[in-house]
């Protein structure tokens, strides 16, 4: 299986374009239940912010060493300004329009005695038609000199016109991580990489190896993509390419957070495929990265020595 030199990580340039998200956290200790209702209070000691969704992605490239291109529409907040310094930091610089009324996408996380007890998200509104074309020109000027493409969905609107970009991006390698249950709108990119419970809202639930393996593969060739990667939590990730099924077993010792594994494991086939890495020879290093990310809480990337090491 070959391996990546750190020159050759920081010479692949991807563009993630997609759904940003502020990841923030709530953290703190449990003492009491609350005499209003049956629920623990947490009483807040620190608070921590994290760039989450299509954001995630592009610092998880960054932790490589890769230079990540991270397109979004951005709201007109306090929020966005938030995001705006956490991908500084990760020494990423967003692109895209701008949507004053268009609030940023908040998930907060409560965490008491380092289990998540609560997640609220802030979710209002969708983007204009006007912002969609000012994306979509974002996209097409700024694809040139990309050696990959991951497009980054978390139904929040920037990807409405995806199959618009596959199209634009039909030369590079296009990572597609999926949302919803109707797949036909990735139609035609090289690699979709849906959880276990994704992919049965597209093809419903299987009933043996078989049988999935049956499913994956009639949706393989009906949009045709180049392949299929199902991540399977503690089954670990099964590939369907035009040669069959590749599994790989979890890599995990131990789970911890499942947050932000898919955001990992795409982010690294992404960087992978525009390296030159065939499918077969990506994978197994898209199950390691996201074995170790799931020893982590929260959203969070791996360095290229613990992947490649």
């Amino acid at each position: 299986m070959p391996t990546p030199s750190p020159r050759d990580i920081a010479a692949c340039r991807v563009l993630v374009a997609g759904d940003a998200i502020l990841d923030r956290y709530w953290f703190g200790s449990v003492e009491q239940i609350s005499r209003e209702a049956p629920v623990p209070v947490v009483q807040v000691g620190r608070e921590e912010e994290r760039p989450g969704g299509a954001a995630n992605a592009a610092a998880n490239l960054r932790a490589l060493g890769a230079t990540a291109t991270l397109l979004s529409v951005r709201g007109g907040d306090r929020d966005a300004q938030a995001l705006d310094a956490l991908l500084a930091r990760h020494g990423i610089c967003p692109v895209g329009p701008t949507d004053t009324a268009l609030p940023t996408t908040v998930k907060l996380r409560i965490v008491g005695r380092a289990q998540q007890l609560l997640r609220a998200d802030f979710v209002r509104g969708m983007p204009s038609e006007a912002t969609l074309d000012a994306f979509d020109r974002a996209f097409a000027d700024t694809l040139p000199g990309h050696a990959a493409v991951l497009l980054s969905d978390y139904g929040r609107g920037a990807l409405g016109r995806v199959a618009g970009l596959i199209t634009l991006a039909a030369t590079l390698p296009t990572v597609v991580d999926p949302r919803g249950s109707d797949f036909r709108r990735y139609a035609g990119a090289t690699l979709l990489t849906p959880n276990r419970a994704e992919l049965q809202q597209a093809v419903g639930a299987w009933h043996d190896e078989a049988d999935l393996a049956a499913r994956a593969q009639a949706l393989r060739q009906a949009l045709q993509l180049q392949a299929l990667l199902v991540t399977r939590a503690d089954e670990g990730m099964t590939l369907f390419d035009a040669d069959g099924a590749l599994h790989v077993p979890a890599a995990a010792r131990e789970v911890f957070d499942v947050t932000g594994a898919g955001d990992t494991v795409a982010a690294v086939m992404a960087l992978l495929l525009g390296c030159g890495l065939t499918m077969r020879e990506a994978v197994p290093f898209a199950n390691r990265a996201g074995g170790i990310v799931v020893g982590r809480f929260g959203t969070a990337g791996v360095g290229y020595e613990e992947l490649f090491a």
